[in-house]
């Protein structure tokens, strides 16, 4: 008995600290302050179509991945705080299109949020198809988009880009160009494109527009590529900072946009918040005059339950978001239901009879199986509905699944040790003083 109230006396410390660091972390600039969605704090959410249609199937998810970290990278640029890019596939099943996610809290000019994205370069390398080569120039002297075929070299595979002046007819650099840097693996698909294909065409393609189309006079294998297309010296200064901010390895069209201002983003986080505490109190109401001892016992191991919860969102950190808050009030019920199954079973083992210390390990015993069972269905649900839900999904999912795991061991650990620890004996003072007061299993 002594080894239970000591770990109970224990609980209740950790307990104790965590709530005083939850509390502590209030502060919007503290490290660990809540990190909340678009929803809750404003701003701009933007939905772009992507044209894998040109890409080997195999290289669909790295390409994907590849646009993913260039729009991050880009948005980062720019100073916006958390914020979230993310791709999706469409279709019930992921057999849809793709599609790329991007949330800017903070951003409630669309315009400039579109502008952020929007102008980052498609960059693509491309032969001329064998047998055009009598084609590649149109009627009025441009070059023909139609007689070049793709290589698989693209602006994935760019390590930087920097302005520089070419040589002009009078022996100075003046002209600007952008020399290329290809990373390894793009040095590698260079090389070996240009040793197997000297004497053809190599065209440029900037966002479907041909820069130039240089005749591959040797191999190159510095991993390097000079782009000149008549620019301005600002404009070549323009491309090579964009393609340092990424150059796009797909072609993406916005689909949507939603602005969320920052007023509307306050009312629904404290509406969430409300809608929790009320939830809370009622439920704390209901099982402390319903179930007596063991209700009060529920409710401390709750209270804990959503200090431990919201400590666990500001230290992974987890992005709340209106849908997953209701995950979080939703995986509270859970925890009451937990809570209530082992209270019932105690009852039916005290009405047969058991002592106090008995009642309460073997109702406990006869619980676990349903609290097992209930709490496994929850997490798969929670699981198929992260895989293949959409952001907002995901963000319910993510919540309520991280709630009902512990929520379980809550009510597993947490209650059943302070009940063994509260076990009644009417033949001590401290049984005998709560007999009195009318609190009782």
């Amino acid at each position: 008995m002594f080894a239970i109230r000591y770990s109970a006396v224990l609980i209740l410390i950790v307990a104790a600290a965590v709530g005083f660091f939850v509390y502590k972390t209030q502060a919007s600039d503290s490290r660990f302050a809540f990190k909340l969605g678009l929803d809750l704090s404003g701003g701009t959410h933007l939905v772009y179509n992507a044209d894998t249609s040109k890409l080997p199937a195999v290289q669909v998810q790295d390409s994907m991945a590849a646009l993913q970290s260039v729009i991050e990278r880009r948005v980062n640029a720019f100073g916006v705080g958390e914020p979230l890019v993310q791709t999706e596939q469409g279709g019930a099943l992921g057999g849809g299109g793709y599609r790329l996610i991007v949330e800017l809290p903070g951003v409630t000019d669309v315009n400039q949020a579109i502008k952020m994205i929007g102008q980052t370069p498609l960059l693509e390398f491309k032969l001329v198809k064998k047998g055009s080569e009598s084609n590649t120039t149109l009627a009025d002297g441009s070059l023909n988009p139609a007689a070049f075929e793709d290589t698989g070299l693209t602006g994935k595979y760019l390590s930087s880009a920097a302005l520089q002046f070419g040589t002009g007819g009078s022996g100075l650099q003046t002209t600007p160009t952008v020399l290329l840097t290809f990373n390894s693996e793009g040095a590698r698909l260079f090389a070996n494109l240009t040793d197997k294909n000297v004497g053809r065409q190599l065209a440029i393609f900037l966002d479907g527009k041909i820069l130039s189309a240089p005749t591959i006079q040797e191999k190159i294998d510095n991993g390097g590529a000079l782009v000149s297309g008549n620019f301005t010296p600002q404009e070549a200064k323009d491309l090579a900072t964009n393609l340092n901010l990424g150059a796009l390895p797909v072609p993406i069209t916005l689909a949507s946009t939603e602005s969320i201002g920052a007023t509307l983003g306050d009312q629904a986080a404290q509406a969430g918040v409300v809608a929790g505490v009320i939830g809370f109190l009622v439920l704390a109401a209901f099982m402390v005059l319903w179930y007596r001892l063991p209700g009060v016992v529920s409710v401390v191991s709750l209270t804990i339950y959503v200090a431990l919860m919201l400590a666990l969102f500001k230290v992974v950190p987890v992005v709340l978001t209106s849908a997953g808050i209701a995950g979080f009030i939703l995986s509270v019920g859970l925890a009451v239901d937990a809570n209530i199954l082992i209270a019932e079973r105690m009852k039916e083992e005290l009405h047969a009879g058991r002592k106090t210390q008995e009642a309460i390990r073997e109702g406990f015993a006869r619980a676990w199986l349903a609290i097992r069972d209930s709490n496994v269905a929850h997490i798969i649900a929670s699981v198929i509905l992260f895989w293949l839900g959409t952001s907002i999904i995901k963000g319910f999912a993510l919540v309520f699944g991280l709630g009902v795991i512990i929520s379980m061991l809550s009510a597993i650990t947490i209650s059943r040790t302070f009940l063994l620890a509260l076990g009644l004996d009417a033949a001590k003072p401290l049984g005998r003083f709560l007999m009195r007061s009318g609190i009782r299993l």
